[in-house]
């Protein structure tokens, strides 16, 4: 322990958490309004409803496990890290304490050794994710920048709370300071870029359902 690891953990903990947050709410609203102001194309048809056919049905089909899928190693990793990802941050025993003071909401926590499977789980998922992107050609051509930065902003929080909980490598003040300071980082930049999806994820699945709905299309 010494005397900067201790300045950066109450700066984080402190100024460092409300910028973060402030920039995330105020990121999250900007972006919120400036996505549904956008609008929708007036319906000039009449609608022709048919049964599976609605933003409802669109939503289940298209976020349920499927045997046939044309990437199973992404699909399977994508779907694994997500849920490593839900247990680990929502699960774990001090995460729950820490929404509880900022919310005053709490829930039952799963069992410490569960939620550290899951976080070592969620680790290699995201190993293998870019694994395959990087050796996939299609993948690798269609890849941005932004895509490399994503995957490194979702890894950093889940690695540095690991060795956090398990003492590795640095001391636990350096170790927290810097789990910290990458869920900052990472709320910062979640409004800003494809970590977006978080929140539009299910109502595009809706909009886009719907649309297809009223012409009887099932998509």
């Amino acid at each position: 322990m010494n005397m900067t690891s201790i300045a950066l953990l109450a700066w984080v903990r402190g100024p460092g958490f409300h910028i973060a947050l402030a920039i995330f709410c105020l990121g999250l609203v900007w972006r919120l309004i400036e996505i549904y102001s956008l609008g929708r194309d007036p319906h000039l048809a009449a609608p022709r409803h048919r049964a599976g056919a609605s933003g409802w049905w669109t939503i289940l089909r298209r976020s349920r496990p499927s045997a046939e899928h044309e990437s199973m190693v992404s699909y399977l990793s994508g779907y694994t890290f997500h849920i490593g990802l839900i247990l680990t941050f929502f699960f774990f025993a001090p995460h729950i304490e820490l929404l509880r003071r900022a919310t005053g909401f709490a829930w039952p926590a799963l069992p410490t050794p569960l939620v550290d499977a899951a976080a070592a789980i969620t680790v290699v998922a995201l190993g293998v994710m870019l694994t395959s992107r990087l050796l996939d050609p299609v993948k690798r051509f269609l890849s941005v920048t932004e895509d490399y930065l994503t995957w490194a902003l979702t890894l950093a929080p889940v690695v540095t709370g690991y060795l956090c909980f398990h003492h590795l490598g640095l001391d636990y003040t350096t170790l927290l300071a810097l789990h910290l300071a990458s869920v900052e980082v990472l709320m910062v930049c979640m409004p800003f870029t494809k970590l977006i999806h978080f929140v539009t994820l299910f109502p595009s699945r809706w909009m886009n359902g719907d649309h297809f709905g009223r012409t009887g299309v099932a998509s």
